[in-house]
């Protein structure tokens, strides 16, 4: 009996459409996407209400451009800045990867910020029900890296039953960090997302929500760091601490700030219910 799992070989592929293949990843993105607006969609007009159900429709489009923008440019600034700079053509190169979260997260938070300032809304409250649904698309994120075979873990003893051998990864067993950070970033910090939206109190703290996602994301992603392969380009930083774990620092940092801030400043008012003004202006 092997003492490891060997991978699994999942072809990345899910299915070809004529000359176009369906990748795992572009659909892990595509139903995240999807499965997050459904969910936005019933927490904003939770009182007190951050925006109404259309203004959510019409700002995943914008957050949808945060998303692919920032996280491209993060993994260019934050990564391999000196080779795109000395192969900026293959800045536009998406197909062969190169994401980051740390990136994506900043390139949404841009385009709610911009948008609730154009739609004149509370740029706390509405970041509070978009902050929410973002493990969902964590988590199918990690399970698409784990079938690609890729950001495969570090080296695991044979007492691990679940270590595996990826290909790529050599011949020694190694932990699916992927489907860590799948539970984790994903699972565990939707659970606890979730479970704080349905406090009127935590809502009314315009802020809070989006502080603890930051603040939980970060001490997830640091805590699966320990686990995780460091890219081979960068390897470990000083001190034996990856990348992943330095930009987490000031998101933890941000977080914690956040839910300070919206704990003692007053509570969220919302915005009027336009559903019930319909309704007293058709009964008058």
């Amino acid at each position: 009996m092997l003492p490891v799992i060997l991978f699994p070989q999942i072809d990345p592929v899910l299915v070809n459409i004529g000359p176009f293949p369906i990748r795992w990843y572009a659909l892990s993105y595509i139903v995240g996407l999807l499965l997050a607006l459904f969910l936005v969609r019933r927490l904003v007009p939770l009182t007190p209400r951050a925006s109404s159900v259309e203004q959510v429709d019409d700002f995943f489009g914008w957050g949808a451009l945060g998303v692919v923008l920032g996280g491209r440019l993060g993994y260019i600034l934050f990564y391999q800045s000196e080779y795109y700079l000395s192969h900026p053509l293959s800045i536009f190169e998406v197909w062969h990867g190169g994401m980051s979260f740390h990136g994506g997260v900043v390139g949404v938070i841009l385009a709610m910020f911009f948008y609730a300032r154009q739609q004149k809304i509370n740029f706390f409250a509405f970041s509070d029900r978009i902050t929410v649904a973002i493990p969902i698309g964590l988590g199918l994120g990690r399970i698409a890296n784990f079938i690609n075979g890729e950001l495969w873990g570090r080296e695991a003893s044979t007492s691990v039953p679940w270590a595996m051998i990826f290909p790529g990864g050599g011949d020694v067993p190694r932990h699916p960090s992927q489907l860590y950070e799948a539970l984790t970033e994903g699972l565990l910090l939707f659970l606890v997302m979730y479970t704080a939206s349905r406090s009127h109190k935590i809502r009314e703290h315009a802020g809070m929500l989006g502080g603890l996602f930051l603040t939980g994301y970060g001490v997830a992603r640091s805590f699966c760091e320990f686990f995780r392969e460091p890219d081979s380009f960068l390897g470990f930083l000083p001190g034996g601490i990856t990348m992943g774990q330095v930009l987490c620092v000031p998101m933890i940092i941000i977080g914690i700030t956040l839910m300070a801030r919206a704990w003692f400043a007053p509570p969220y008012a919302g915005l009027p219910d336009t559903r019930d003004n319909a309704q007293d202006t058709a009964k008058n």
